[in-house]
C-alpha cells in the first residue's frame, strides 16, 4: 500500500493521540517515523506504531512528562525524559545540543530516562542541517549474544553519524552493532519472510533463518561490533548512572513501566575547527570521490553513507510511501492495539 507522506504522517499521529500521547508529541513522534520509512527504513517506521501505542495506553510511556535539562557545565549537560517518548526526547535533546555547540564549539548531551527513540539518523541530521558534525548512540535491551557466547548481553546499541556538505547534502551513517537491528526481525515477521542465516540465533545458540524463532541477534563482524555494543552501553548507560548490558529493561515484557533508556549525543562545530565553507567543500569532495570510484563487479556504482536513502527520501516526496498492507489497515481502523505486545519475552515468541 502506498501512501503520500503527509497521509502516512497524519495516521500516525492521529493513532497516537488516540492512545493517548498528547497531539504534540504525537506530531514530533510521527515525523520521526515518517522520516525512517520515507528513507527506506521501514524497520523503524509505521511498523513500530502498534507497539507504541500498546506501550503508552498502558502507562509504559509518560504522556505528560516534564522535561528537564541540567547544565554541568558550558558544553555538556544532562537532559532529563520522564520516561516520555523517546522521539521527542531525542529531539528536543539534540535542539539543545545544537545551540550549544554553536556558541561553545562542542556540546556533549546526555539524555536520561526515556523510551525507545527509533532511527538515529533522524537526529544526527538534525545538526547537519545546522552544519554541524554529530554523533548519536543509545542503549537497547539485551538481545544480541556477545562474541563467544550464547545468551544475549547487549542490545542492538546503534550509531549515528552525520556530517553536513555543500546545497543541503550531507553524509549519514546509521547502524545497529548487530548484523542487522531488531527492527528487521519484525519487518520479516509482518512480512512472513525468512532471514539470512548470518542475523541471529536460536535458543540454543544456532543459526536460524526463521524470524519467528530469533532467541539472539548476531553481532556485526563478530568481535568488532561486540566491542562496539560495548561501548555504546558504557556511553549512554553506565556514564548517565542508569541500568546497563543484560539490566536494561526489556522492549516487551511490563508495558506499564518505563523504560529509562539513555541516549548521548555528541555535536562538534566545524567552524572552531577550520574554515566552515572548506569544511563543506572537503566533504562535497568526499561524496564525489566515493561516486566516482570504479564499481567492482555485480554493483552500479560506489555510494556514500546516506545517499540511497536520501533519494529514496525525495522520490517519496512525489510517488509516496510504501507500508505493510497490515499496517496500513491497522492505522485506518479504530484499534489502539491488541495486547500483542504483552510479553516476557524479548523476543516477542
Amino acid at each position: 500500500m502506498k501512501v503520500t507522506n503527509e497521509k502516512l504522517k497524519q495516521l500516525i499521529k492521529v493513532k497516537l493521540n488516540n492512545a493517548g500521547l498528547s497531539a504534540e508529541h504525537a506530531s514530533d513522534v510521527a515525523e520521526v517515523l515518517v522520516f525512517a520509512d520515507a528513507r527506506g527504513i521501514h524497520s523503524h517506521g509505521a511498523i513500530r506504531v502498534e507497539y507504541y501505542a500498546e506501550r503508552i495506553a498502558k502507562g509504559g510511556i509518560n504522556v505528560n512528562p516534564e522535561f528537564l535539562y541540567e547544565k554541568s557545565s558550558e558544553s555538556t549537560g544532562v537532559f532529563y525524559g520522564n520516561n516520555g517518548s523517546g522521539h521527542v526526547a531525542a529531539k528536543r535533546s539534540m535542539e539543545i545540543a545544537c545551540e550549544t555547540a554553536k556558541e561553545t564549539g562542542v556540546a556533549v548531551i546526555g539524555v536520561k530516562g526515556i523510551s525507545h527513540s527509533g532511527a538515529l539518523s533522524y537526529y544526527v541530521q538534525q545538526a547537519a542541517k545546522e552544519d554541524l558534525l554529530a554523533i548519536s548512540v543509545c542503549q537497547a535491551d539485551p538481545m544480541a549474544v556477545p562474541y563467544g557466547g550464547a545468551e544475549p548481553y547487549y542490545g542492538t546499541n546503534p550509531i549515528a553519524f552525520a556530517a553536513p556538505g555543500k546545497d543541503g547534502k550531507m553524509i549519514i551513517f546509521d547502524m545497529a552493532t548487530t548484523e542487522k537491528a531488531w527492527g528487521k526481525i519484525l519487518e520479516a515477521r509482518a512480512k512472513n519472510e525468512a532471514i539470512p542465516g548470518t542475523w541471529a540465533v536460536d535458543k540454543d545458540g544456532r543459526p536460524t533463518t526463521d524470524p519467528f524463532n530469533v532467541s539472539g541477534l548476531l553481532s556485526v563482524s563478530g568481535s568488532k561490533g561486540y566491542g562496539l555494543a560495548m561501548m555504546v552501553d558504557i556511553l549512554s548507560g553506565i556514564l548517565l548512572g542508569l541500568p546497563f548490558g543484560n539490566r536494561v529493561s526489556a522492549l516487551y515484557g511490563n508495558l506499564s513501566e518505563g523504560r529509562n533508556l539513555g541516549q548521548l549525543h555528541i555535536v562538534i562545530n566545524p567552524s572552531f575547527f577550520t574554515d566552515l565553507e572548506d569544511f563543506k567543500d572537503r566533504i562535497t569532495q568526499t561524496m564525489n570521490d566515493l561516486n566516482s570510484i570504479k564499481p567492482a563487479p555485480g554493483f552500479e556504482q560506489v555510494f556514500y553513507p546516506g545517499q540511497r536513502s536520501s533519494q529514496k527520501e525525495e522520490i517519496s516526496m512525489v510517488d509516496g510511501i510504501e507500508i505493510d498492507d497490515g499496517v496500513y489497515d491497522y492505522l485506518i481502523s479504530d484499534i489502539i492495539h491488541t495486547n500483542k505486545y504483552s510479553k516476557q519475552d524479548p523476543f516477542g515468541n
